[in-house]
């Protein structure tokens, strides 16, 4: 499998050099690799970048965060993406460093016939739904949670993701956080069993999954669910309140973390303390070799990078994604320098 995901990035830099400077001329193609939540922005930043710099070409093959990882680790690409930290033993064996992003909220999405409130939960209650102990939106638990909304006796069918993805971990990161049953039968995994529902293997697939099924209910990236303007309910934080996603509520997810030093780069956000905080909040990560093997590559890769953490983060704030705080990124770009 590592060998043909290798070929496969391979072959990635060969047909996008030749196709798209019409012939195989000299010119620096960085491939990245990794999970499907940062695609459209990667996409965006390749777009914009390019119009700065015809030099560079940039490719991303989204193929999940655990994958991701594995490619870099190997010497496939120039980067990866992902919602996954990385283990010591990535960081020490395979000379990997993470560095964050952007900021990303994953949110419950739901198909109530009927409902057009944005509905509550509670972590407990997640929990409770995605190990098929809720069965029926008409719950005492969601009616207490909601009492303001008369909730249908209709069967909750349960969507989640495949194995190998980002928003899983961040999802039963949190779940498991809010739920101790949760946390000894399933766990925090990019890979977990669920015990109840069904997979959609992309973000398009889970939005029209949820939204062609009554009753259904899944998790998608926060941007995504605004942008397919698809119900998604708030969800409550550490300090008691029910806080919906946005680009200011994942901010400041962020900055109760890393205030006052800025400098926790592999921190985990989710459940983050603070009144205004979403709590299904995380860093997607760059992922980076320490060294590499070309000196121009790395530069034309340094270039990129120093570009994303400044004119890149206001692209993404468009794009709906939430940039990251100025200080955590002046302290990300001083640490670039590393990268040789």
């Amino acid at each position: 499998m590592r060998k043909l995901l290798g070929n496969s990035l391979g072959m990635a830099v060969l047909l996008s050099w030749c196709t798209t400077m019409g012939t195989c001329q000299q010119a620096i193609v960085l491939v990245g690799s990794g999970s499907t939540v940062p695609a459209p922005l990667v996409s965006k930043w390749a777009d914009a970048y390019n119009q700065r710099n015809r030099n560079v070409q940039m490719r991303y093959v989204a193929i999940g965060a655990d994958e991701g990882i594995v490619a870099i680790s190997h010497g496939s690409g120039d980067f990866a993406l992902g919602e996954i930290p990385l283990t010591a033993q990535q960081r020490s064996k395979a000379g990997l460093v993470e560095l964050p992003a952007v900021v990303i909220g994953i949110v419950p999405i739901y198909n109530i016939p009927g409902i057009h409130t944005e509905l509550r939960f509670s972590g407990e209650v997640l929990a409770d739904i995605f190990l098929g102990k809720i069965r029926s939106w008409s719950s005492p638990a969601l009616a207490k949670l909601n009492p303001e909304v008369s909730l249908p006796d209709l069967p909750i069918r349960v969507v989640h993701r495949p194995a190998g993805k980002g928003s899983n971990y961040i999802f039963t990161e949190f779940l498991s956080k809010a739920s101790s049953r949760f946390r000894s039968e399933v766990g925090v995994s990019a890979s977990p069993k669920w015990p109840v529902g069904k997979p959609a293997e992309r973000s398009s697939e889970m939005v029209d999954t949820v939204r062609s099924e009554p009753g259904a209910i899944g998790y998608v990236e926060a941007q995504y669910a605004i942008e397919s303007k698809i119900q998604f309910g708030l969800v409550l934080n550490a300090s008691g309140h029910f806080i919906k996603a946005s680009a200011e509520s994942l901010k400041d997810a962020c900055r109760s973390v890393e205030t006052p030093a800025f400098d926790k780069f592999s921190a985990s956000l989710v459940d983050a303390p603070g009144a205004r905080s979403f709590p299904i909040t995380s860093y997607d990560w760059f992922y980076l070799r320490v060294k590499g093997d070309d000196a121009k590559r790395t530069a034309a890769l340094q270039d990129f990078l120093n570009w994303v953490f400044s004119d890149g983060q206001q692209i993404a704030a468009t794009a709906g994604y939430s940039e990251l705080p100025a200080p955590l990124r002046a302290k990300i770009s001083l640490s670039l320098r590393a990268v040789k």
